[in-house]
């Protein structure tokens, strides 16, 4: 919401007639009712988000760009990155294979990204060259996908299949205005998102492998009917409604990039990584890491002798990121342990591959407040026993730390004026 303002679209995207969302309802962890929290409870300057149509919200964005003098060119393809003259001559294998040679000798990259090749609605081809190319390609991740710069997550081995609905019914008061629903059942979890019109988008999160095999035993359609149904309250929501399109499959499993920045380019939004979709985070990301992107470009442009500080804290600033929301929702699938399926049994298990996020994020969610969605978890879920210990560890050193302060004589203490014959 910040973004948007500091953009001057918030009341383009106010007057869009997006529903607001106030929060989240959740049949999941130890309650057998629904749960919910609110925004409002961390948050008193924005106590909502939009549930946006993204077709209707990204073309404000687009339009906002080319009225602040962006050039615009769209229904265009981007088809392969463009390299310095030295890179061009070789082939992606051999170029991929000397850039791996000089990362090992800590020379850092080898080629330099001028710009890109794209190919015209026509199907005529041309180029653009950049200073700096951004790559903001989504899931595509056209510059991860030719670099060899992705590394999948395993633990988050997800597939999707999700419809849009008219007539769905909503949730019951306070929520019914715009809260998300999410819903675990025994094979994954639902989701139902409330939109503008009276549609709804409904979708479900399986384990891809188990996902698959029902799909070729069914197909998609059915698939996801069965999937549906076994999700009482997701079900009964629906069963009055009208699909108004068939469902669509995309595997959601989460990745992150080796290197988000190089020589002329930087990966932005899904293309530098993808955290699975249980906290609505992906836009969230996106605008935060173009956001850090423009300011990197910035700064490095006016200081070219800060580009190695400032590659380090954008990567940095965005892994810090990603990570919360990682452990967030690894805590959140790990704490859910009153459905007995092999879903939910295979992700109990939180690991030890990432303890700089483990700790990052047990610090950020201990000593605050029983309220808003992280603290939420840690009342409605079942923890992992390590997990719970170190956040109870953290809170009780927290409140002696608060309890030695509050002994300190300081009170007593009485300021005076100290007068110095020189500065230096």
């Amino acid at each position: 919401m910040p973004i948007l303002e500091d953009l001057g679209v918030l009341d383009q995207v106010e007057s869009a007639g997006f529903p607001k969302k106030y929060g989240a309802t959740m049949l999941w962890g130890s309650d057998l009712e629904p749960w919910s929290w609110y925004f409002r409870e961390t948050n008193r300057t924005w106590p909502h988000a939009y549930q946006v149509w993204r077709p209707t919200f990204d073309k404000i964005l687009l339009d906002n760009a080319r009225s602040n003098g962006v050039r615009v060119l769209e229904q265009c393809i981007v088809t392969a990155p463009i390299f310095g003259r030295m890179s061009n001559a070789l082939g992606r294998r051999a170029l991929l294979a000397y850039e791996q040679s000089q990362q090992n000798k800590g020379k850092g990259s080898a080629f330099r990204v001028t710009g890109v090749e794209y190919r015209n609605p026509d199907g005529s081809t041309a180029s653009v060259h950049a200073g700096w190319t951004i790559d903001a390609s989504g899931q595509s991740a056209i510059l991860g996908r030719y670099l060899d710069l992705r590394q999948w997550d395993n633990y988050f081995r997800n597939m999707a299949v999700y419809a849009y609905f008219q007539g769905a019914s909503r949730l019951p008061e306070p929520n019914a205005a715009s809260n998300i629903f999410i819903e675990s059942y025994q094979h994954g979890w639902t989701w139902n998102i409330p939109l503008a019109d009276d549609t709804a988008s409904v979708g479900i999160v399986v384990d891809s492998e188990i996902g698959q095999r029902g799909i070729s035993r069914l197909g998609v359609s059915d698939y996801y009917a069965e999937q549906i149904n076994s999700a009482p309250r997701t079900a009964h929501m629906v069963s009055n409604a009208h699909m108004i399109a068939t469902p669509r499959v995309i595997k959601d499993w989460s990745y992150t990039s080796q290197r988000m920045i190089g020589d002329g380019w930087i990966l932005v939004g899904d293309a530098a990584c993808f955290i699975d979709p249980l906290f609505s985070s992906g836009v969230h990301l996106a605008m935060m890491s173009a956001v850090m992107a423009a300011a990197y470009v910035q700064a490095v442009h006016a200081d070219p002798s800060m580009r190695q500080s400032a590659t380090n804290l954008y990567q940095q600033l965005y892994r810090k990121e990603y990570g919360h929301f990682r452990e967030l929702a690894r805590l959140f699938y790990s704490s859910n342990r009153t459905v007995d399926s092999y879903f939910w049994e295979a992700r109990r298990i939180i690991g030890d591959d990432d303890q700089e996020s483990r700790r990052s994020f047990i610090r950020a969610v201990a000593g605050q407040a029983p309220r808003g969605y992280e603290r939420a978890v840690l009342d409605k879920g079942h923890l992992p026993t390590d997990l719970s210990d170190a956040i109870h560890q953290i809170e009780a050193g927290r409140l002696q730390r608060a309890a030695n302060f509050d002994r300190i004589p300081i009170h007593d203490a009485i300021p005076r004026h100290v007068s110095y014959t020189s500065l230096r």
